[in-house]
């Protein structure tokens, strides 16, 4: 895929997802139609330094295709950073972004035809929305979907009521949402039980890994031990 061009984004809506994460939704104005494959990303050129590769920061967009030239991001604060204060702090409705997209490759492949495994921590779910609702909105076959999430608190899982609401409305799709640092009524501890639990009977299957490095090194390694190809293992490493 060519490499886009930079444009410029007007932010047409902010919303706070959790205490730590706020949803962003960006209007290309020069743009009909903000097209893109569910999975990808956009690159924001940020005023927070000099050298331009100190100022780009990457983001799945969480929103999925609908035609129109707004699309949605969610963001952690990380107040350690640079571009996430700035991003928090100093943007509003109204604010210009920037940006360079859509870009990436961790996209569907053309045909569901094994089970689809989601699995995800943090913002890393950002993708996997806008995968699920895709293969909901476009009527995609496909045969089960498992999005498994993991997260420390409740308070911290993102899109928790939609998400829900969504495993109602889809035929063979489990939301399965596991927290490690809090007792709830749904799934305790880390993903990689709940996926080595489902994956037992060794189904063929896709599986797509998001979130921080340590899960996805972990998640792999386990899979590939399970006697999964590394061809139908498919990876975006956030932080």
């Amino acid at each position: 895929m060519a490499l886009q061009p930079w444009r410029n984004g007007i932010v047409t809506r902010i919303e706070d997802e959790t205490t730590d994460t706020k949803r962003f939704w960006i209007q290309v104005p020069e743009l009909t139609s903000f097209d893109f494959l569910p999975g990808q990303f956009v690159t924001l050129d940020l005023p927070i330094h000099e050298k331009s590769n100190k100022r780009w920061r990457s983001y799945s967009i969480a929103s999925s295709p609908d035609g129109t030239n707004i699309f949605e991001l969610l963001i952690v604060l990380n107040p350690q950073g640079l571009g996430t204060p700035h991003l928090f702090n100093e943007i509003n409705i109204g604010s210009e972004l920037i940006l360079r997209g859509p870009q990436g490759v961790f996209t569907l492949p053309e045909k569901l035809d094994k089970d689809l495994y989601l699995i995800c921590t943090g913002t890393g779910i950002a993708p996997f929305r806008s995968m699920v609702h895709h293969i909901h909105q476009q009527q995609i076959s496909y045969k089960n979907i498992f999005l498994i999430y993991g997260c420390r608190t409740k308070s911290n899982l993102m899109y928790f009521d939609e998400l829900n609401k969504l495993q109602h409305e889809m035929k063979n799709f489990q939301y399965i949402p596991t927290l490690s640092r809090e007792d709830w009524e749904g799934k305790k501890g880390y993903v990689h039980a709940i996926y080595e639990e489902l994956c037992s009977t060794k189904s063929p299957a896709y599986f797509y890994l998001c979130g921080w490095k340590d899960m996805i090194d972990e998640a792999k390694k386990r899979m590939l031990e399970f006697g999964y190809d590394k061809k139908d293992i498919h990876i975006e490493i956030y932080g």
